[in-house]
């Protein structure tokens, strides 16, 4: 941020008068506080580091301090005891700060950390022939926003949506398609009675142990290229795809990709030669693995006794494919945290076959989407399909425009954007690595910290401008920005390339959510305690304001992966 880079040069350029050239701008900004009072100040720097070197008492230093700095950006310099709390020139800051937003639009805040290079994100990844359950919403919106939020930083980014469309699972539907399976009835509703099936056959399989060798019978089948295995396979997962495209365009999510997992069934044979031509490959207990006890971690499996290839082999497959295919700068892998020694032991697997871009490749783990405090499971049917969460939510949003604004025009489209933003709002504003309780009532809440909160706020601030006649350019009074409310909007409009950037640097989406939140806040409280339309000589400067909110809120929004209103 320009004024807080102002701040910490004007502390170094002074320190360097006063004797000391040790600090460099990078350790200032590390203790460089921001005070929890509005009236202390916009920063506030802490003098007891100094007091060794200068040989003098804190409270000293920082009179000297303060009587010693001086730049137009800053207004004021307050000694209290032992911190030096620095004042902005809100007047002429404030100005800047909106002109940059109304000028540069939707690319304020933007970052070029990327310089256009491509970076892989592997998310949503649903497993075909079953629901898409409230499970896969968190990798889903995670990933999406983090896409968002690395092309706003200056990334190509790729969403890959590795599909769970092979495994011994569909053995066991062939399985018991065959046995219970009714044509007629699949067509009619593929996942539905897809779902019925898997779980049929686990029902069964407790009473007939059997069963399970049929369905690994089968899978074995389906690996060899069986003609009938193959065919109801394929009409599994085309089926599955359509259903869930239909989320995804609810949804409004792309991806460049759908290669799943059967994707690398004929990549692995490469994998497997290249460890071996590395001399990496060990055996144990007729298995093929890579040790890995110089991490301190178990050996990674890459071929089973009976030489079927595992998960680790397919990952490796797939990052030597995607690396070729993409050349990315950094791979992201948004899945659950569950599956952390497994992407650890894949990035150190392919350290060891000397591929140094292994260290752009990071795991984003996050917590699991609980329901009555335990694991959702598809297995046991105790699933909360996706679809069904955002068709409730539309219907909610649609029940509250009627009630509120019912001569609202392109009102489903409304209830749409507010339905499904309240669902995906309400994952991305916790931190990622908490597990959720599924809560239908929270999400749904179109009060307090919610994606409906803000976005009413947005529609509110375009409600405003509609009835103003705002003027972008010329010369006006900006007074009313040292109105502390004024002030408080104008600070956090400052803070907002900061946020992406730490968003980016910790692929934290929630950083972007509760910025929103704050922004709806104070502009809320400035819009409750100011009249905004009054026609003085500060109006133009007020509506230049509202106008720099409604734009970085729906840019917001919009990082998250949510629609933003313009009435509701």
């Amino acid at each position: 941020m320009k004024y807080k880079k102002i701040v910490i040069s004007s502390i170094q350029d002074t320190l360097i008068s006063m004797g000391i050239d040790s600090f460099s701008k990078e350790e200032i900004e590390k203790i460089l506080e921001v005070p929890p009072k509005q009236e202390m100040g916009d920063y506030a720097f802490p003098c007891f580091l100094l007091a060794k070197k200068l040989r003098k008492a804190p409270p000293q230093i920082a009179q000297d301090l303060m009587f010693n700095i001086n730049h137009e950006y800053i207004e004021k310099i307050e000694a209290v005891g032992p911190y030096v709390n620095f004042f902005l020139a809100k007047q002429k800051i404030g100005h800047e700060i909106v002109m940059e937003v109304l000028n540069q639009k939707e690319k304020f805040g933007s970052l070029s950390i990327g310089n256009g290079k491509n970076i892989s994100i592997d998310l949503s990844s649903p497993n075909i022939a079953k629901p898409f359950s409230m499970g896969h919403l968190r990798s889903t919106v995670i990933g999406n926003a983090l896409a968002n939020i690395m092309e706003k930083c200056g990334f190509t980014p790729i969403k890959i949506n590795h599909l769970g469309d092979w495994g011994t699972q569909f053995g066991k539907l062939i399985t018991a398609y065959k046995m219970w399976g009714n044509e007629e009835k699949v067509k009619a509703n593929p996942i539905k009675e897809l779902l019925a099936l898997y779980v049929r056959f686990h029902e069964e399989a407790e009473k007939t142990p059997g069963l399970e060798d049929t369905g690994r019978l089968w899978f074995k089948r389906l690996e060899e290229g069986d003609k009938e295995a193959l065919s109801l396979w394929k009409w599994f997962r085309e089926e599955s795809l359509k259903e869930f495209e239909r989320i995804y365009q609810l949804m409004g999510i792309e991806f460049h990709s759908f290669n799943g997992e059967a994707f690398y069934n004929d990549k692995m044979d490469e994998v497997v030669e290249l460890l071996n031509e590395k001399q990496l490959l060990s055996e144990s207990d007729g298995a093929m693995v890579v040790t890995l006890d110089e991490h301190e971690s178990p050996p990674c499996l890459i071929k089973k006794s009976d030489g079927a290839t595992l998960y680790a082999t397919r990952d490796l497959a797939a990052s030597l494919f995607r690396k070729r295919e993409y050349d990315f700068a950094k791979a992201l892998y948004v899945v659950g945290r569950e599956q952390s020694l497994h992407f650890n032991q894949v990035f150190h697997v392919l350290k060891k076959m000397g591929y140094e871009w292994s260290e752009d490749m990071h795991h984003i783990p996050f917590g699991m989407m609980l329901k009555d405090g335990k694991k959702m499971s598809t297995r046991k049917g105790k699933v909360v399909l996706l679809e069904e969460v955002l068709e409730e939510a539309i219907k909610l949003a649609a029940k509250n425009i009627e009630e509120r604004n019912p001569n609202l025009a392109d009102k489903e489209e409304v209830a749409k954007r507010v339905g499904v933003g309240a669902v995906i709002f309400h994952d991305l504003k916790n931190d990622r690595l908490h597990d959720i309780e599924f809560s239908l009532e929270a999400m749904l809440t179109f009060e307090g910290e919610t994606g409906p909160y803000v976005q009413y706020t947005h529609a509110r601030a375009c409600s405003i401008l509609r009835k103003g006649k705002l003027e972008e350019q010329g010369l006006f009074s900006y007074e009313t920005y040292e109105d502390d409310r004024a002030w408080a909007i104008l600070s956090l409009l400052m803070k907002f390339e900061d946020v992406i950037k730490h968003a980016y640097n910790q692929f934290d989406p929630s950083q972007i959510a509760k910025y929103t939140i704050d922004l709806s806040q104070a502009f809320n409280k400035y819009y409750g305690t100011v009249q905004i339309l009054k026609e003085d000589d500060q109006q133009q400067a007020r509506l230049q304001l509202v106008k720099a909110v409604a734009i970085v809120l729906k840019e917001g929004l919009r990082l998250l992966g949510l629609k933003a209103p313009e009435q509701m």
